[in-house]
């Protein structure tokens, strides 16, 4: 299995395909296994890379606190382009995922050729916003923490993931799922490349913060599938590859 060691981490990714390079970032409490069927789906004309975040899947990261934050995470993306000789990729994610991605594109906008934001929000711009936010992580960490991996929960995309450690997933709550500024949302007026935005009409949690970004950055694609949760590209797959195909074939 391919592994790229990176500090005190070795980040598990997986590599199919040739042609422009998508790297596909899962959500919290997901791993690679939820983007089998884009694999599936495009390998044939599209280099996809697959990976798991810290505390996700079968990445291996110590369990201390400082291993785990959004700046990691975004190093990490660069990292492990740099390692598999990629200078620009697309930059696609869902819900964590999707946030990272835009993230991403905040540190190392050179790096990105396309934007897909996959069942996700922008983040927030107050105080008091993140701070809810933020308790909202602090308690998923908990009940993982007394509860273990039967209490992780989500959707269908988590369904099709495997996972290791419900600490490590407690830690990239607590690290990488907490809010700490406004720089992902304020940056939105300001991305320049092509973005689709994907979200089920049943994802009630991330609905108005899709909505938002798709009407603040310049001529991005919206598209809502019907009858999706969370887990769009797995619920519906027909639907958001077709999505995909016609958004990645204008590249």
């Amino acid at each position: 299995m391919p592994y790229l060691e990176r500090e005190a981490a070795r980040l598990f990714y997986e590599d199919d395909g040739a042609g422009v390079p998508v790297l596909l970032t899962h959500g919290f409490g997901a791993s690679t296994g939820m983007w089998a069927g884009q694999v599936a789906a495009f390998a044939d004309r599209y280099r996809l890379i697959r990976w798991d975040m810290r505390g996700h899947g079968k990445t291996e990261c110590p369990e201390d606190l400082t291993h785990y934050s959004q700046a990691h995470t975004a190093e990490d993306m660069r990292a492990l382009l740099d390692h598999l000789g990629i200078e620009k990729a697309v930059i696609a994610g869902h819900s964590l995922g999707g946030f990272m991605s835009l993230a991403f594109n905040v540190a190392y906008p050179e790096r990105v050729q396309a934007l897909v934001l996959q069942g996700c929000g922008p983040g927030y711009r107050r105080d008091e916003a993140r701070e809810k936010w933020n308790e909202r992580a602090e308690n998923r960490a908990r009940t993982l923490e007394e509860g273990g991996l039967a209490a992780l929960g989500g959707g269908a995309e988590v369904g099709e993931s495997v996972q290791g450690s419900a600490k490590s997933l407690a830690q990239a709550a607590r690290g990488i799922l907490s809010q700490v500024d406004s720089r992902v949302i304020d940056s939105l007026p300001g991305i320049s490349v092509p973005t689709l935005v994907v979200i089920g009409d049943g994802d009630t949690n991330y609905l108005d913060g899709s909505s938002y970004m798709a009407s603040r950055i310049p001529g991005a694609i919206n598209v809502v599938v019907p009858g999706a949760g969370h887990g769009v590209n797995v619920e519906k797959p027909d639907t958001v590859n077709g999505a995909l195909e016609s958004f990645l074939e204008r590249l």
